[in-house]
């Protein structure tokens, strides 16, 4: 009997336990469905403050895009332009298709601390340019828009600054140097030196060695053409072309120098510009200015023989006992930006490339009207960069009455 007890007993004892376990098991699922409802009710209430939030700063960017568009532009009220910085620009040198989208927005005088990528400069602040080229009453400054801490862009037509940047400041001009190469060197020349053969030495091989430089191609030993070495001291930007060009025209690089140095004299640069090598090696007594640059850029593209040297895509040399096909040379800048929309077309082009300098480019442009430009810029932070920078300084400041 006591056993029978005893068994009930442990009956009611095990089935209070699991009626206590359900208990147990009831209250997780109550609380695990309040904490699931609380989590969805915060997250419900922060996706209407994130979308109000949102609805007010658009509106309020709305407001003030329609006031500043209704601020009038006049000749006595400086305005200003933001454009929207170039997106997920792609650095690979096998494929830059990338379109831009160059917006402007207009903002009013009461937005000043906001970034600009131009503003308009009044005459009163720069009076004089120190140039052959002349500010005027709505030249616009380049800003943080344009990578390159050097840029301009002028109007030969009309010897008038478009937009600018730097623009008096010294810059190491690197291989933009051989376009005065080219020009002293063609005006030098007769027609009839061009089809004569000057023979590459070790003394040309080894500086080029020495000092880093780019070359065209030529070996020691080799026999080519006068006009060999202007196109591969262009295309290329050929050291051992430059440095022959030199030697054929004055005897040594040296004497070559002083006749440079007499064109930046004859141009009226000689104040703020100086040469020691015909390649474009840093040195601190080898200096320009960007607005140097675009007179010496736009005397080249005066002289017909320069012009077509500087306008060539490519161009293969005369065929050797060293190249039997030639050598094929390219102007790499040239080549990627014909296909990008710069609202006419670029018809020339040198860069250059030193440490110190950076990346830079000289270009000569024309738009849809045959209106004629010539843009400089130094120190871009990458080779791609200073392609676009020179896109859009054309697309917005070309065509410009």
């Amino acid at each position: 009997m006591g056993d029978l007890r005893k068994e009930d007993d442990m009956s009611w004892l095990q089935i209070l336990q699991e009626k206590e376990q359900r208990r147990a098991k009831r209250r997780r699922q109550v609380l695990i469905q309040k904490i699931l409802l609380g989590v969805f009710v915060i997250a419900a209430i922060l996706a209407v403050v994130l979308f109000t939030v949102g609805v007010r700063d658009k509106k309020e960017k709305q407001g003030r895009q329609d006031v500043a568009g209704a601020v009038p532009n006049t000749s006595t009220e400086p305005s200003t332009v933001v454009t929207n910085e170039e997106k997920n620009l792609n650095q690979s040198q096998q494929t830059a298709s990338q379109d831009e989208t160059d917006q402007q927005t207009l903002v009013s005088d009461k937005e000043a601390g906001q970034d600009k990528t131009d503003q308009q400069t009044s005459v009163s602040v720069k009076e004089n340019s120190g140039s052959i080229y002349q500010y005027q009453e709505n030249t616009r400054t380049l800003g943080k828009g344009i990578l390159s801490s050097h840029a301009v862009l002028v109007d030969t037509d009309h010897k008038t600054i478009l937009a600018c940047k730097d623009e008096k400041e010294r810059i190491v001009p690197a291989s933009m140097t051989k376009v005065l190469t080219l020009l002293t060197a063609v005006e030098q020349l007769e027609p009839a030196d061009l089809d004569e053969k000057f023979k590459i030495t070790v003394e040309i091989t080894d500086y080029c060695y020495v000092n880093e430089c780019s070359v065209a191609g030529f070996q020691i030993g080799e026999k080519v053409t006068v006009r060999d070495l202007l196109y591969g001291t262009i295309l290329p930007s050929g050291a051992d072309a430059a440095i022959g060009l030199a030697e054929y025209v004055s005897g040594s690089q040296e004497a070559f120098v002083k006749l440079m140095n007499a064109k930046l004299e004859e141009l009226g640069l000689s104040k703020t510009a100086h040469f020691t090598n015909c390649v474009g090696i840093y040195d601190e007594k080898h200096y320009c200015t960007i607005l140097d640059m675009a007179a010496i850029m736009e005397a080249a593209f005066e002289n017909e023989l320069c012009r077509n040297v500087l306008s060539a895509r490519t161009y293969t040399t005369a065929k050797n006992k060293k190249h039997p096909e030639g050598i094929l040379l390219s102007n790499w800048f040239l080549r990627r930006i014909e296909d990008k929309d710069t609202g006419g077309e670029v018809l020339g082009a040198k860069t250059g490339y030193v440490t110190e300098a950076g990346n830079c480019a000289v270009s000569y442009g024309a738009d849809d009207k045959k209106r004629n430009y010539i843009c400089v810029t130094a120190d871009a932070p990458g080779s791609w960069k200073c392609i676009y920078d020179h896109v859009k300084i054309y697309k917005r400041f070309s065509n410009r009455k």
